[in-house]
């Protein structure tokens, strides 16, 4: 490694070495850009093995590495020679780095510095190096009062932002709470022209509510006064009519009176002809009695012969008592007809009908115009009967507000409100079965204000579908055509031609779940006079007094789908006792009857194969609202 000759600058004058005086102003910064430029004079440094940093070891051995840096004076600057240009050249200081000792542990900069000073406080150093070392020292100090000089500025500086910041803070918090006084008292204007405002709309609509309820009021009373002259002039017509009527009935009696006597020897002479007539014709009524009793005992022991322990079980399970199941042949319109039916059901139905057709008796003795008004009204809240809860209720009191009317008889209403809602039978549109326990909750609730409404339509029914009762036409009669028979047992003929077969089933089965529909009715606080007890006693009487056939088929599917489901949660086993006596006993003998119509047993069938009882029947459950409405 080379050395390079380093004059100092200073006067050349100068005795020696050590006495020489760099630039007085000198810094550290100085002396790096010094060591800088001579790196540059040199060229790229040469890497060094590891041995050339062993100081303590060359100065053992007393190698030339001993000396990293020599500095070279001049004779001038040494003796103040006299001759500038010979100069000798004289070793300086070495500036010696063995007691620095290197290591590769991670130490403090503060530990070195202690370091660095301790070795120059324990060895003996030559003046350069206390310079050097007196400068970086100043330049320590001075960098460490620019620190602090700084420090405090920014000190200073921190505490005049924090009081701008105070400051702002206060004129923000002043200005917001200005601001929440002003937005009070806008807040209170705007309330106070709202309130105006509001008092002056309400003062308005209370305003028109009052003409409005004066107009109300004045129409109500211009009604009422025309509903009353209304009154009163049918209670003249009335009473006019009575008048004439009991004027008639005087002289009709005068004429009977006057006949009466002129009839009176004659008839006491056709009463002992009346007396041996009816003798005969009694003992006549005995011998055809007779003979007609062994006829049914007959066709009863070949009807059940397959099936006693079948009937067996329907009578033990209680379901009707022995007198009430016998079969009851009568002569109806035409001669060789048989009504098969049981005699309570019959007896029933008789006193029905005794009052509906005491009704229908005093129909024209009204006038037309009053009967069309009340049934058009009838036939509109009817039509409009849907299965919703609050249509059902709401159509059931206008129904019964219209029954109320003293414009018609009550009597008349009730029968024209029964034709009405079992005519619906009649015509069945979409699923009729939604809208027969419509129809059902409206017929209880009227009957719950108006009690005798049930009989009026239940003759209604027995009327329109004879198996409602429950009873069959029979007829024996081969010279009664097929024509007479079908409309005796409620075929409809239009236009000289009788209906087909086929729209008859279909009418009766819409009248048998209207019925079905109602026996099971039932509304909370309502009492059905007609309930499921009926509905058990038709059943029993239906299997034990009528035959297998595709009308009576229809007539117990029909009944069975819709009522089943209430009949078998209220009498459980003895339901299903039915279900066995249907099964092994009234299928059988359908099939055998009609082998050509299987489709008429195959609904049963399925009925009791798919145990169809177990499920509720479509709309037994009324909406509780209308989904139209929950779609809006």
């Amino acid at each position: 490694m080379g050395f390079v000759k380093l004059d100092l600058p200073c006067p050349k004058s100068s005795a020696v070495v050590h006495s020489a005086d760099p630039e007085p102003r000198w810094t550290l910064d100085d002396l790096l850009t010094e060591l800088n430029s001579l790196e540059r004079q040199l060229g790229p440094p040469v890497p060094l093995k590891q041995a050339d940093w062993d100081y303590s070891e060359r100065k053992e051995t007393g190698g030339s590495g001993n000396k990293p840096f020599v500095m070279c004076v001049s004779d001038d600057d040494i003796a103040g020679s006299e001759s500038d240009d010979d100069r000798s050249v004289v070793t300086g200081k070495r500036f010696s780095c063995n007691d620095i000792y290197l290591s590769e542990s991670e130490e403090s900069d503060d530990e070195m510095h202690t370091q660095a000073t301790e070795s120059h406080l324990l060895y003996k150093r030559s003046m350069e190096e206390g310079i050097l070392f007196e400068l970086e020292r100043e330049h320590q100090l001075k960098v460490k009062a620019e620190v602090r000089s700084k420090l405090a500025e920014l000190e200073a500086y921190q505490k005049t932002e924090i009081e701008r910041s105070v400051s702002a803070m206060a004129q923000v918090e002043k200005y917001t709470e200005t601001r929440r006084e002003m937005d009070k008292r806008l807040d209170k204007q705007y309330q106070r022209k709202i309130a105006e405002v509001l008092d002056k709309h309400l003062s308005a609509i209370q305003r028109d509510h009052e003409q409005r309820s004066q107009i109300e009021e004045r129409r109500i009373r211009d009604d009422a006064a025309l509903e009353e002259a209304k009154r009163k002039e049918k209670a003249l017509h009335e009473e006019k009519v009575r008048q004439e009527r009991a004027k008639a009935e005087a002289e009709a009696k005068m004429k009977a009176e006057k006949l009466a006597e002129a009839q009176k020897k004659a008839l006491e002479d056709a009463a002992e002809r009346a007396a041996k007539e009816a003798a005969e014709k009694e003992a006549a009524r005995t011998r055809e009695k007779a003979a007609a009793e062994v006829a049914q005992k007959g066709a009863m022991e070949q009807k059940w012969a397959t099936g006693a322990e079948t009937t067996s079980e329907v009578k033990a399970g209680n379901l009707i008592s022995k007198d009430e199941c016998t079969i009851v042949p009568k002569n109806v319109q035409l001669p060789g007809v048989k009504v098969l039916a049981a005699e309570a059901a019959l007896k029933v139905e008789a006193n029905r009908l005794k009052i509906y057709n005491e009704v229908a008796e005093k129909i024209h003795l009204l006038a037309q115009k009053d009967i069309d008004r009340c049934e058009r009204r009838i036939t509109k809240y009817v039509n409009q009967i849907a299965g919703i809860i609050e249509n059902v209720r709401a159509k059931a009191q206008a129904l019964i507000n219209v029954i109320k009317d003293p414009a018609c008889p009550p009597s008349i209403s009730i029968l024209l409100f029964s034709k009405k809602v079992v005519s619906l039978c009649g015509n069945p549109v979409g699923s009729f079965d939604r809208t027969a326990f419509a129809c059902s909750h409206v017929i209880l609730l009227v009957t719950s204000q108006i009690p005798v409404t049930m009989d009026f339509v239940l003759a209604e029914f027995h009327k329109a579908c004879i198996y409602t009762v429950p009873k069959h036409l029979q007829s024996s009669n081969p010279a009664l055509g097929t024509r007479e028979y079908l409309k005796m047992i409620g075929y409809r003929e239009e236009d000289g031609k009788i209906e087909s077969s086929q729209s008859y089933l279909n009418r009766v089965r819409s009248y048998m779940k209207l019925y079905a529909a109602l026996i099971q009715t039932e509304v909370e606080g309502i009492r059905n006079p007609h309930g499921l007890k009926e509905g058990w006693a038709w059943l029993a009487m239906f299997l034990n007094a009528l035959p297998a056939n595709e009308y009576t088929a229809a007539a117990l599917e029909s009944f069975l789908k819709m009522a089943g489901f209430a009949l078998f949660r209220r009498y459980k086993s003895q339901f299903l006792k039915i279900l066995d006596v249907i099964s092994r006993s009234f299928l059988p003998a359908l099939k055998k009857r009609d082998q050509n119509k299987g489709d008429i047993a195959l609904g049963l069938e399925q009925y009791l194969d798919e145990k169809m009882y177990l499920k509720e029947p479509e709309g037994w459950r009324l909406q509780t609202t209308s989904l139209s409405r929950e779609w809006k």
